[in-house]
This record gives C-alpha cells, sequence and structure tokens, in this order.
C-alpha cells in the first residue's frame, strides 16, 4: 500500500477493465514520471470523451454528432444490420472491409446474474429499427439482420432471444456468423481474416 494520492490513483486505475493491480501500478508511476504537458493531454482527451462524445441516435454507435459517420453514409447498403454487442465490436467487423452494411449496438448482451436483462440493452431500439424501416423515410426496408455477438455463453444466450424476436417480423432474414470464431472469446480480439471469412460465410438461423 502507498500513501494517499498515489493509492487513490492506483485504486482507480484498478477499476478499469482488464487493468489488475500490477498493471495499475505500472501505469500509475508511469504517470508519475510523465512531463506535466503529456499529462494535461490526457487530461484534456478525458475531458472531451465525456462532453464531447454521444451515441448515435440511429445504431447506438459512438459518435460526435446525433448520427455516426456510418449510419450518416447513403453509400452504405441500410436494408442490411449488423447487430454486436459494443461500438468496439464496429471496429472490428469494419476492420475485415467485408461489410457495407449499417450496424446496431446492444450496449451489452444478456447476463442475468450481472443484472442485464432484455430492458438494460437496445432490444427495443431495434424492434422499432426494424418495424419502422421503409416508412416513407427515404430508407429502404432492412432485409437482413446479422447477428455478430461474442461466441460464448452471454453472446449465445442473447442470439437466441433475438431470434425469437425476429422471426415475427415477415421477409426478414436473420443470420449469424460462421464458425471459425473461437468459443469463450471477444469479437474485438478476432484477427481481421477469420472475422472476415465468418461474415462472409454467414447462416440463416
Amino acid at each position: 500500500m502507498f500513501e494517499g494520492p498515489v493509492q487513490d490513483l492506483i485504486d482507480e486505475l484498478g477499476r478499469l477493465p482488464g487493468i489488475g493491480p500490477k498493471s495499475a501500478q505500472r501505469i500509475a508511476f508511469h504517470l508519475l514520471a510523465t512531463e506535466e504537458a503529456d499529462l494535461t493531454r490526457l487530461q484534456e482527451a478525458l475531458q472531451k470523451v465525456k462532453i464531447g462524445v454521444v451515441f448515435c441516435e440511429v445504431c447506438g454507435n459512438v459518435s460526435e454528432r446525433p448520427r455516426c459517420r456510418i449510419c450518416a453514409d447513403a453509400r452504405r447498403d441500410a436494408s442490411l444490420v449488423c447487430v454486436v454487442e459494443e461500438p468496439k465490436d464496429v471496429m472490428a467487423v469494419e476492420r475485415t472491409r467485408e461489410f457495407r452494411g449499417r450496424y446496431h449496438v446492444l450496449g451489452g448482451a444478456l447476463d442475468p446474474l450481472s443484472g442485464i436483462g432484455p430492458d438494460q440493452l437496445r432490444v427495443r431500439e431495434l424492434l422499432t429499427r426494424i418495424g419502422g424501416a421503409g416508412g416513407g423515410d427515404g430508407e429502404p426496408e432492412i432485409a437482413e439482420v446479422i447477428l455478430a455477438m461474442d461466441p460464448n455463453t452471454e453472446g449465445e444466450a442473447t442470439a437466441t432471444y433475438l431470434v425469437r424476436l425476429l422471426r415475427d417480423f415477415p421477409g426478414l432474414t436473420v443470420t449469424k456468423l460462421a464458425s471459425g470464431l473461437p468459443m469463450g472469446g471477444d469479437l474485438e480480439f478476432a484477427d481481421e481474416l477469420t472475422l472476415g471469412r465468418a461474415l462472409a460465410g454467414r447462416r440463416a438461423f
């Protein structure tokens, strides 16, 4: 245990996902040795994230404007929607360069043990988006929904739940990523080639 502000910093860093006690300690002492100008830039970046970043009103992705750059891009295929858990998963799929549709970010996955149910996710927004598409606002009807959940227990449960809801929409094709992604992993850590093949080889439920 260190004294005062140093231990406070280590404790706060340790609350971040993926940062254990040793990593938190290393980061804290790195920051102590960092030039003041570098720390100022870090502070400003953190403030801008809280003040200047919003969630896209259409898909839920992080954005600087009410609509993210993908939803605002008229060249993207609005009839094709890829459903992912987190904004980081959007970037993972984009890196494959295999997908030219749009996205829907749920904001997580079903996890009853942690108190995360359908009401804590953007499920209702997805259903509204599918049901309201092609309603005279210039947007085509959504023809296919690709479920790109993380290949783990929570992701599989979320995909199964969504399939039960989406099968009530006539003419809607619901697909999931092909095999090749390791079970228990996260979409963001899949390499571009594996994820690209899983996307290209998606199959219908």
